[in-house]
């Protein structure tokens, strides 16, 4: 067990970022929802795994929606507080430790905020070990866990709580839901006891996510630190040269366009996404595809780019990183693979250089 300080969050946001494929939300608005929050009430304990006992009540905070609307529509800052004390009461248990759902941009830091504010323990791992985007692509899924009990909070007090008879339907009931509400909610669900918990997260992500973001930080070749850390393969470096995104259903969709510059002068990479990036080709041929990640950074200074933050000029490098080889299963592929989001095409692996 260690504690996170204020001088730890920033890292933290950078680093998940990264890891979060371009999704999971806006980091920014995150980081100051977490430093707020440990400066009023305190450092926060990480504990891992390990540590957790196996009867504990583990809850996943999070945040739901466009991260195009997120960073317009700002949160109070007590919504998620407010869905775990509903979950408590739905289940009449107690939680006993927060954890994130997913290692990506805004949803790696909520549960920091919440965790300091409840004086509740933070467990070091996630859900995902990326952000996905939608709520039954997770790991405990494919343990049979279920997402609900469901807690939906918005913004202006309403509270849902769902019950449903499968995990891909909690996603389309909340999801309606989720738009109805303006695109942006919070959500507790998935909650794990102890013992499930090896089988049901990715462990260490926090941690990683803070190592990652230091060295971004503190590089003097960003890029490759991160893509070395995370076991990565560069896939181009270009300067943004087109960006389509719309707004439908609670997700931001599009594609972005990158023309390459340096040693990819000459080729195009296009990237297709809803909230992350989920497949990349070059000159036509898919050269990476979810499960994997595909991460998008400032070419000289590392930082994260998002798919909302990403914007026409951008010089960019894009990374391809291993999944969890959890996901790369053929039930993991079911769920997250390209053909889980519509695409027809089969997984291609980033370990095997782009191969299907």
């Amino acid at each position: 067990m260690r504690d996170l300080t204020l001088s730890d969050v920033d890292d933290i946001a950078r680093g998940a970022a990264i890891l979060g494929a371009g999704g999971g939300g806006d980091p920014h608005i995150g980081r100051l929802l977490a430093e707020a929050a440990i400066g009023r009430y305190g450092p926060v304990s990480l504990v891992d795994i390990a540590e957790v006992p196996e009867d504990a009540v583990v809850a996943p905070v999070s945040f739901m929606g466009a991260p195009t609307v997120g960073i317009e529509k700002l949160p109070s800052g007590q919504e998620a507080t407010v869905a775990l004390r509903a979950m408590e009461r739905a289940t009449g248990r107690p939680v006993t430790h927060l954890v994130p759902i997913e290692i990506g941009g805004v949803n790696s830091v909520i549960p920091l905020a919440a965790a300091a504010e409840t004086g509740l323990p933070l467990v070091d791992g996630d859900a995902m070990g990326r952000a996905f985007p939608e709520t039954h692509m997770v790991l405990p899924t494919l343990i049979g866990v279920s997402c609900t009990p469901m807690v939906i909070v918005d913004d202006k007090g309403n509270t849902t709580v769902l019950d449903t008879v499968t995990n891909q339907w909690a996603e389309r009931i909340a999801r309606a839901v989720c738009t109805e509400a303006g695109c942006t909610v919070f959500t507790v669900d998935t909650v794990l006891r102890g013992g499930q918990l090896a089988d049901g997260l990715v462990p260490g992500t926090l941690s990683l996510a803070q190592r990652v973001g230091r060295a971004v930080r503190e590089s003097s070749e960003p890029v490759a630190s991160a893509c070395a850390m995370l076991d990565g393969r560069r896939l181009f470096v270009g300067k943004v040269a087109d960006v389509a995104r719309h707004t439908s259903a609670g997700f931001v969709r599009g594609q972005a366009v990158i023309e390459g510059i340096d040693g990819d002068r000459g080729a195009r990479m296009r990237l297709s996404f809803q909230n992350e990036h989920l497949v990349a080709e070059r000159d036509g041929e898919v050269v990476a595809s979810t499960p994997d990640l595909i991460c998008v950074l400032d070419s000289e200074t590392g930082e994260p780019v998002t798919t909302e933050g990403m914007r026409y000029g951008n010089r960019v490098a894009v990374l391809g990183v291993p999944c969890d080889r959890r996901w790369t299963t053929p039930e993991g592929l079911r769920l997250t693979g390209p053909r889980a989001f519509g695409y027809d095409h089969e997984y291609v692996s980033i370990i095997s250089g782009g191969k299907r």
